[in-house]
């Protein structure tokens, strides 16, 4: 025991060493090694999902680490063997697990040595520890028909430590790829590998201590029990130590795979209000204290008869209670978004400061978005899903909207509150019916709370397309604080990305959520605000996976449009913001000038910050045959913001003298 507990890496390759040679004397009866699914991030910040390559013919993974001199020989023999196998469905990653490595280093090691693959950055250790990594170098063949490694060890035998040849004698890793796209056994399946010893910091530790009473039951208390309690959105609650453990190899599986907590912003970006995802420390201890078999150790049960105390409206009664109407959601299947209306029943104008959502059902509630449309606009956005006047987006755990400090979103008399419903069923019939509370300042404040998107309704997404990119932006013309993020779009969106472009041209990455899940929608609210530079153009990609490999794609054979039904796509992504220079009782935004800004971010496909001829949609070119070069005051060959609201502003004052002499309008 005492030479284990010093030498661990030579316990580890003793039992490789045993199984290699109990291998070698049983022959096939011994099963190979499955892999189990993990989701990583790479240096780019981009997802990967391990059983998403279920289609491709092998997956090939080496292990990486910055620094080690092996694995630095090794990369060229590494890219030749993807080079080889690129037109056979063969798919090439690596892994770093050093506990030593961070994200920024590691892109800094690809860019040195040209590394033009995803390396997986596996911050938490957990699918190295898994996997019982002991040096980098070493490759992994694994067959995605059965996710067994059918291979591990070098690549080949050109380097010993301090040696190399010229060129290899002998090629293991390209033989074990060779018999797996023959389907036939690998002849030695387990090789010992020449490579920089892994530290696995917490491989020693005795995770049987781990306290379930002090450090278990308190991460849960604070991450997930908010939805995993009775009549919340989790599948069943966390109400006592023996739920927990009967479901803990599933928690294991969902962190592992970052599909719980359900909060997916890339924890390397920003800082947000009300964070729901695990840090390091918290995802390692957990996936240890239930890998050591979920020891109940001494003490109370913090979960035992725990009930998530709900007051019926947390910031007290009301000024404005809003009934949606009842829905009756099935116990399966999917539910299209609902787009009830209610008219407003005040006679007289308000500014609202906050707003709360009280689902009508927890479990099926998955989000509301809430808003009101003005009186002057309500025929036109009807059943839209636009709204004038943002209100709040509900998810569990973010049941109120409170605004920024002595702002508020100011409503006029008439018009209509307008919502967005989405339901999930959950294998029983229920009834919703859902309420929303509005709280009222009791004087004017001092600034306006606004909410805008940078949207697309032009995108079509190619059919059977793996990652396909849309991009729009928009562009402040003023001084302005952003508040919150909300990326959308539907089944085929698997990531989305929003940039602060400077006028200089220089980006800055403000939120990235690599992992993108249609299930959740979440709204991410800034620490504190970020300030917006006029000239300045907030950016926002998504990118969406059109192919059969995306198991929630309705039809890859399918080109999809913009639409507001979940088969087909948007590119939407909110964002909430005031403008410096405003206040309540001066207001300075345009909405006009706003309008034509959202249009031209999504039509200026080169984003040159103006619209050519071929940019132009054929409703505006009707109106331009002869007079493009009249609009075009600058004469650069490009229609800008400022030229296009121009032309827009001539339209609206040629129609109202129209309308004021009784002429017919053009």
């Amino acid at each position: 025991r005492m030479i284990q507990d010093l030498f661990p890496a030579l316990e580890i390759a003793m039992l490789r060493i045993f199984g290699i040679t109990v291998g070698l004397l049983l022959g096939s009866s011994v099963q190979a090694e499955r892999i189990e699914n993990f989701v990583l991030l790479d240096q780019h910040g981009e997802a990967h999902n391990l059983y998403y390559h279920r289609e491709k013919s092998a997956v090939v993974i080496m292990i990486q680490g910055n620094g080690c001199p092996i694995v630095r020989n090794a990369l060229t023999d590494f890219k030749a063997l993807r080079d080889t196998y690129a037109g056979q469905g063969v798919h090439f990653m690596m892994l770093n697990a050093n506990l030593q490595d961070r994200r920024s280093t590691i892109l800094a090691e690809a860019e040195k040595f040209g590394i033009d693959m995803p390396i997986l950055h596996d911050e938490t250790q957990l699918i190295g520890e898994s996997l019982n990594l002991v040096r980098t170098a070493e490759v992994l063949v694994i067959n995605p028909k059965t996710w067994q490694i059918t291979y591990r060890g070098p690549i080949n035998d050109r380097q010993v430590y301090e040696r190399q040849k010229a060129e290899a004698s002998k090629h293991f890793a390209a033989d074990a790829i060779a018999s797996a796209l023959a389907n036939q056994p690998v002849a030695v399946a387990s090789r010992d590998t020449m490579g920089c010893l892994i530290n696995f910091a917490q491989r020693n530790v005795d995770h049987a201590q781990i306290s379930y009473t002090e450090t278990i039951a308190p991460i849960l208390q604070e991450k997930c029990v908010i939805c995993h309690t009775e009549g919340g959105l989790g599948p069943w609650a966390m109400s006592s130590y023996e739920m927990v453990r009967g479901f803990s190899p599933m928690m294991r599986e969902v962190i592992r795979t970052k599909r719980m907590p359900p909060w997916h912003a890339d924890p390397h970006i920003g800082t947000w209000k009300n964070d729901k995802s695990l840090s390091v420390e918290q995802a390692q201890t957990l996936v240890h204290w239930i890998e050591a078999g979920a020891p109940r150790g001494d003490g109370e049960d913090p979960l035992q008869g725990l009930s998530v105390a709900q007051a019926e409206w947390p910031l007290g009664e009301p000024d404005l209670i809003l009934e949606m109407p009842e829905y009756t959601i099935p116990a399966s299947g999917v539910v299209d978004y609902k787009f009830p209306r209610l008219a407003n029943p005040l006679e007289q104008a308000v500014w609202v400061k906050a707003a709360t959502v009280i689902p009508g059902n927890r479990e099926v509630v998955h989000h509301i978005l809430a808003g009101s449309i003005d009186a002057t606009t309500a025929q036109a956005k009807r059943n839209s899903g636009v709204f004038d006047n943002y209100l709040i987006g509900y998810a569990p755990g973010n049941e109120t909207n409170i605004f920024p400090q002595d702002t508020g979103v100011y409503i006029a008399p008439g018009g209509e509150y307008t919502f967005q419903l989405h339901y999930t069923p959950i294998g029983r019939e229920v009834v919703d019916a859902s309420r929303i509370g509005l709280y009222f300042h009791d004087k004017q404040p001092g600034n306006f709370y606004r909410q805008s998107v940078v949207i697309d309704p032009t995108i079509e997404i190619p059919a059977n397309e793996a990652r396909h990119a849309e991009v729009a932006y928009y562009e402040f013309d003023k001084p302005a604080l952003l508040h919150d993020l909300v990326p959308h779009s539907h089944y085929r969106g698997v990531a989305s990305k929003f940039e602060l472009m400077g006028p200089d041209g220089s980006r800055e990455t403000v939120l990235s959520v690599p992992n993108y899940d249609f299930n959740w929608q979440r709204t991410y609210t800034f620490m504190e605000p970020k300030r917006i530079e006029p000239g300045s153009r907030l950016v926002h990609t998504t990118w969406y996976d059109n192919s059969a490999a995306n198991p929630g794609n309705p039809d890859p054979s399918r080109t999809v449009p913009w639409g507001l039904q979940s088969w087909d796509e948007m590119l939407y992504g909110a964002f909430s913001y005031t403008l410096v220079d405003e206040t309540s009782e001066a207001p300075v935004l345009d909405k006009a000038l706003a309008d034509t800004t959202q249009m031209v971010g999504f039509l200026d496909k080169d984003m040159d910050g103006k619209l050519s001829w071929q940019e132009l949609p054929g409703r505006i070119k009707k109106r331009l045959i002869q007079g493009f070069k009249m609009v075009d005051s600058n004469a650069d060959g490009g229609l800008d913001i400022q030229e296009l609201y121009n032309m827009s502003q001539r339209s609206r004052e040629g129609k109202a003298d129209n309308a004021s002499t009784g002429a017919g309008s053009e």
